[in-house]
Order: structure tokens, then sequence, then C-alpha cells
């Protein structure tokens, strides 16, 4: 038996939108503070995740905020023919001052200072604000600019994708492109006559039911990638019910390449083995057989995975 389309709508509706907003302004307002020890050097924040692209689910605890050094950047030219490389260095010979390193320290003891009962760094990417009163829970990411160059003939002349960079405490770096996600979604959400983000709610309430049955586990599938996931499927699967619609999702989603799919982003491979900002194969795997379980099964006892 499939899920109930009254159930699948229910799945549909966006969850805390006020709350989340209301707490994002608030820290949006600490970070900006112009005592701040880093306030002199460039930056911008903004949002990321479910939030920030409004596909936030009941039960989502964390808002996801970027604040991104702007006052230098970092750069990969591989891409570059010998000619360009020389126009770069040629324009780019000293390094900066302020560092990524020195940034993140001086966010860290600000954040400290505003929130002393309630701040936490011992992630190993974003920094933790814990939630009160009507405050949620926040990552904050601490990150710098990231310019992949496609081309460089001088400051005034060169192509590049927009990026952001930051280093896990555990070792190693990542780039990710946040807002070609937020942006590559909306767009594919208007070409499905908005049905994408309702339909990622409804894949993100399907997972986390099946965490609470526990045919999943945690972290298995993080929304980051079921997003990118449906923004890959065909918009023609959106069309006449929400039944109709998750169930042509998840049998595209079976059936495809999956080695073949891009991240929303389109900067990154979706699934792939290896790589820090791509969606493990068997947890990819993982998720689609307890999805398609969960669906076929609906009502049923259910086999627990873990």
């Amino acid at each position: 038996m499939a899920i109930p389309e009254a159930q699948l709508n229910t799945w549909t509706g966006l969850g805390a939108v006020t709350q989340s907003r209301d707490t994002y302004a608030t820290i949006k307002r600490a970070l900006e503070d112009n005592n701040s020890p880093y306030h002199s050097h460039s930056f911008d924040t903004f949002l990321q995740g479910s939030y920030g692209n409004d596909t936030n689910v009941y039960g989502d605890s964390d808002v996801d905020i970027v604040i991104r050094q702007t006052s230098l950047y970092y750069y990969n030219i591989d891409g570059l023919s010998d000619a360009d490389k020389a126009n770069f260095r040629r324009d780019h010979s000293s390094s900066a001052q302020y560092t990524l390193h020195n940034f993140r320290r001086d966010v860290a003891a600000w954040l400290n200072q505003q929130y002393p009962q309630d701040f936490d760094a011992s992630g190993t990417k974003a920094l933790y604000i814990r939630q009160r009163n009507n405050r949620r829970n926040a990552d904050v990411l601490v990150c710098a600019r990231h310019k992949r160059f496609l081309s460089y003939q001088s400051v005034q002349n060169q192509r590049f994708v927009d990026g952001v960079i930051f280093f896990p405490t555990s070792g190693g770096e990542i780039i990710n492109y946040p807002k070609q996600h937020s942006d590559n979604m909306t767009a594919q959400h208007q070409a499905t006559n908005s049905w994408l983000k309702p339909a990622v709610r409804v894949i993100k309430n399907m997972r986390n039911k099946m965490i609470e049955d526990e045919m999943l586990r945690e972290g298995v599938a993080p929304s980051y990638y079921l997003e990118g996931l449906l923004y890959n499927a065909p918009p023609n699967v959106f069309n006449t019910d929400w039944q109709t619609a998750i169930a042509g999702c998840l049998s595209w989603a079976v059936q495809t390449d999956k080695s073949q799919l891009l991240c929303a982003s389109r900067q990154h491979w979706l699934v792939r083995d290896n790589q820090n900002t791509s969606w493990p194969t068997a947890d990819c795997e993982m998720f689609l057989a307890a999805a398609v379980d969960l669906w076929s099964n609906w009502g049923k006892p259910r086999r627990r995975w873990i």
C-alpha cells in the first residue's frame, strides 16, 4: 500500500518558519556587530541549508548560517592555460595577512562572548549555538571566498566560479557552492510549477520517519543530498498528485545511473565514493531501498535495518 495522499500532503508543509527567521536575524546582528574583532575586514553573511532553500520540515532543529570572509579569497587555477596562469601570477604576487584561520579564531571568540552559555566550538566544521527560549539551534560556518578560475586575462577580464572554502578541524579542505545550489533549486522549482521544494519536504519527512522507525541510520541521507537527488528528477514526474509525483521520483531514482548526477550547484558529482562533497554510493542505495520499503509497505510491520 502506497503512502496515502493525505499523509503526503501533510508532509509538504514548511516547519518553524517564524522562529527560524528570527533566529537568523538575531545571530546575523551579532555577527555583523561593529564591535566584533573582525569588523574591519570584509565579510558577508547568508543562510544556507534547509531554511535558506525553503525545504525545512517540522523536526529540523538547526539554522545554518554562513559568515564568509571576502577580504581575501582562495583559488584554483588548475583549469587555466599556461598563459592565463602567468597572467594570474603577475597580478597576484603576495599573500593575504589576515587568513581564514585568523578569521575563524576571531568569529569563535566573538560568538563565545555573545553566547557564553550556549556556544560550542567542538564541531569539526561549524561553530554551534544551542537553542534558548525562542532561539533555535544554529550552526555557523566560518569560511572564505573561493574562486575556481575558468579564464584570466587581467583583473578586469576574468571568469571564475564563485564558492566558499573552509578547513575542517579534522583536516583537509571543503569547497562548496551554496549560492549556486540555492539559485538552481529555485530555478528548478519554477520549472516544475512549484512542485520541487514541497517534494523535497516530503522526502525529508519520509527520511525522518524511517529513522524514527529504525529503518535507516541517522546521517545516511543528509538533506543536502536529498535536495540534489530531487533536483535531478525529470520535471514531468511532478504533475497530478503527490502519490504520482513521489512514486515517480522514487522509480526514477532507483533506475537512473546515479553516477552521472550532479549536485544542485552543478559543481560536484552527487553520488561518488571517497569525495567529501559527494554522497557515498552505499548510503544513497541504502536510503532508496528503505524509501521503497516504506512506500510499498505503509501501514504494515516493517523489517528494522538497524
